[in-house]
């Protein structure tokens, strides 16, 4: 057997790129069409895009995949396996940044235990003065996340995303029209993909959620090509879990005087303490609010 990546799924069909001494091989190697063990669906086990595989030739040039190798991680949304690194990707203008919409975005990326990096997008389209993305970068970076400021036309930070994203596998995420495509043309010229989300390569119109594919960067890094979440509830996640994926609640919420503390109206409470204190933004302390909100009327639903 033979030991491959996982690079598209498609229609049943599973694009297995080999590996050699645990490497990627970057080049010409194509990827090699095949179909999974029957065995995989009886267990209720799908192979994922990202996925490490041993997989066999059959006669006609195809092949089958026959094991899947251990996961370090895996999505649910985007369907992606051994993800690296979420790179979520938020415009400065046109749309204007969402920072209720990051912070979500944030929520399910700390939940999956994913590292972070927040691209802010199309910097071109603010003046001089305008320090907005600089605030928001400071801010983010406060918390502990890693923030980048790009102008994909201007070539404004494309070179650290690219070198950020080396030997990596990555997840691009984030609001709709923020310039995803732009970037990745800008990381790989001749790549080929539409700005307006459509790929040339694959022939097949917009993506849907189930259509996940890696494009090889030529420095060993491959992005999931995906709408990324496309859909973002919480479904996923336990009320209880919710404040953990506030990294800078951590410190704080250790010192609650009640142990299960939900944040909101407990006495002795330290991370209300924090939030009063500055310690904690208060903006981000009232999406958590929401956020805690909405997950309780979802339970209720269902």
């Amino acid at each position: 057997m033979l030991e491959g990546l996982i690079v598209k799924a498609l229609s049943g069909y599973y694009y297995v790129k080999p590996l050699r001494d645990n490497q990627l091989i970057s080049g010409e190697d194509q990827a090699v069409q095949c179909r999974a063990r029957g065995i995989f669906k009886k267990r209720g086990i799908s192979p994922l895009v990202g996925d490490r595989v041993m997989y066999s030739l059959t006669e006609n040039g195809e092949g089958t995949v026959d094991e899947i190798l251990p996961r370090s991680s895996e999505l649910i949304r985007p369907p992606v396996a051994n993800v690296d690194l979420a790179v979520l990707l938020f415009s400065v203008k046109e749309p204007d940044l969402n920072l209720l919409l990051l912070d979500k975005f944030l929520v399910h990326i700390e939940h999956a235990g994913l590292d972070a990096v927040i691209v802010l997008t199309k910097q071109d389209l603010t003046d001089a003065s305008d320090e907005s993305a600089e605030k928001v970068k400071r801010m983010y970076e406060e918390i502990g996340y890693e923030v980048m400021i790009t102008s994909s036309l201007q070539g404004i930070g494309v070179q650290q995303v690219k070198d950020r994203l080396a030997g990596e596998i990555s997840v691009f995420s984030g609001q709709s029209g923020v310039g995803k495509s732009t970037l990745l043309n800008a990381l790989m010229p001749g790549l080929a993909l539409e700005t307006s989300e459509i790929s040339l390569r694959l022939g097949r119109g917009r993506h849907t959620t189930r259509h996940v594919e890696l494009i090889e960067l030529d420095n060993g890094g491959y992005v999931a090509d995906t709408p990324g979440f496309s859909q973002l509830d919480f479904l996923e996640l336990g009320v209880e879990e919710l404040s953990s994926c506030f990294r800078e609640f951590a410190p704080h919420a250790a010192e609650c005087k009640f142990r299960g503390c939900s944040h909101l109206h407990e006495p002795g409470c330290r991370v209300i303490q924090a939030v009063e204190d500055g310690t904690i933004q208060a903006g981000r302390y009232e999406h958590y609010v929401e956020f805690f909100t909405e997950m309780k009327d979802k339970k209720r639903r269902y």
